[in-house]
């Protein structure tokens, strides 16, 4: 369970680390131990600009109660902005990820005194801060250092817009590392360490722990998905980076030889302004199959419903144009479903081609198509691609891994800082 408690998100989901040793093993929860036995006592915190809706904050969900529960005071801050604010953030979000977009002078300031007024409504005396993505990056020229502070970006880097990243770049080389998802999106002319993290799920989360078929049943009565035909779903923003109009293309394609039906979800993060305008994009591209009840589009914060779709599903698409990591692939996979996903940013890591799912160009319609009939008409396909899909994710993906990285991380800060 995570709430605001004015700046502070207080988390308290319930869960220990030894709730996860069934899963992932004895050697791997004595491991974790040992790495925080030095670390007893630190203080840790984490900013970001939401407690809801994506990724990021899912994972500091699970992450900061298991730092607690091996002995690190760890706390997670919400950085509070209006939204002018996060229509610059994500304009910001779009032009790292290769858009160009002119920012006015005007845009950066309110980025900055954005950013020096919620540090006024913040005490930092912790002994590492780790500052998640854009929003809040310039926090670090509001204080006076003490102590290490990490940049965790979790956005593709690979071709940001020149113009913008030579702005934050400014105060990224202020930060003592900058950790990032994948190899390639290493920047140049960076004095600091680029750290190579990549994300994880929580396996008992609400969104990924098991489900009774009742309970898949009921979720998907309450919402009104009817499963009388193969399901195939993309979970993910509304976003024009997830391509969702492309996903109705594919639909579209498929339909003419398969009669199944089209789940596309996804909520509306506050720090999101564009959700609402590429949903009617969407409304308007899949008219035909909406109003015969052949696509359906759920805009509800309801991770119990993602998790009873990825388990209902035939088949689980992510059509991405551009990704950081995509974990809505790794919960794909993790439910042993087929994956069809594009090959982009950190999908790959994830995915096998043809061994651990499907990989495609993003852009190959008919491609993705194929694959998808390809798994409809071959149910055995589909069960080896889910079963292999599944023990990766279990080897690689999970959050146990996540805190084992975050332990060697804080190890190696604390000690370079105190050697200095």
């Amino acid at each position: 369970m995570a709430y605001m408690n004015g700046i502070t998100c207080i988390c308290d989901n319930g869960r220990t680390l030894e709730d996860h040793r069934p899963i992932v093993g004895d050697d791997v929860i004595s491991g974790i131990y040992r790495k925080a036995a030095s670390l007893r006592g630190k203080r840790v915190l984490h900013v970001n600009s939401t407690y809801q809706s994506g990724g990021v904050a899912e994972m500091i969900i699970s992450l900061v109660p298991l730092m607690n529960d091996v002995g690190i005071d760890t706390q997670w801050n919400i950085l509070s902005g209006d939204a002018d604010f996060f229509t610059i953030t994500k304009n910001f979000h779009n032009a790292l990820q290769g858009q160009a977009i002119a920012f006015s002078n005007e845009e950066m300031g309110l980025y900055l005194r954005t950013n020096e007024s919620f540090s006024g409504q913040m005490a930092i005396d912790h002994d590492l801060v780790v500052i998640h993505d854009p929003q809040p990056l310039p926090l670090i020229r509001f204080y006076r250092k003490t102590q290490p502070w990490v940049w965790r970006c979790h956005v593709d880097l690979s071709n940001p817009d020149p113009a913008l990243w030579e702005f934050l770049k400014g105060f990224v080389l202020d930060y003592d590392r900058m950790v990032i998802s994948h190899e390639g999106y290493r920047r140049r002319g960076m004095s600091m360490e680029q750290w190579i993290c990549r994300p994880a799920i929580d396996p008992l989360s609400d969104k990924n722990r098991d489900l009774a078929p009742e309970e898949i049943a009921g979720l998907l009565a309450n919402y009104g998905v009817p499963t009388d035909k193969p399901l195939i779903t993309q979970i993910s923003r509304f976003d024009k980076w997830k391509d969702p109009v492309g996903v109705v293309d594919v639909f579209r394609e498929v339909k003419r030889h398969v009669d199944c039906r089209l789940v596309l979800c996804g909520s509306m993060a506050p720090d999101d302004p564009e959700g609402w305008a590429i949903y009617r994009q969407v409304e308007d591209a899949a008219r035909e199959f909406i109003d015969a009840g052949d696509v359906i589009l759920i805009t509800a914060e309801d991770h119990l419903l993602v998790n009873a779709l990825q388990r209902a599903s035939a088949i689980i698409l992510q059509k991405s144009l551009r990704e950081g990591f995509g974990l809505t692939v790794t919960e794909g996979l993790w439910k042993g479903r087929p994956v069809v996903a594009s090959r982009v940013g950190g999908i790959p890591l994830q995915i096998e081609d043809g061994e651990t799912g499907f990989l495609l160009d993003p852009t190959d319609t008919e491609g993705f198509a194929w694959r998808v009939r390809q798994i409809l008409e071959n149910p055995d396909l589909g069960e080896r691609l889910g079963r292999a899909g599944k023990e990766y994710v279990r080897q690689h993906f999970l959050i146990t891994r996540l805190l084992s990285d975050y332990l060697d991380m804080l190890n190696a800060e604390l000690t370079d800082w105190d050697n200095t």
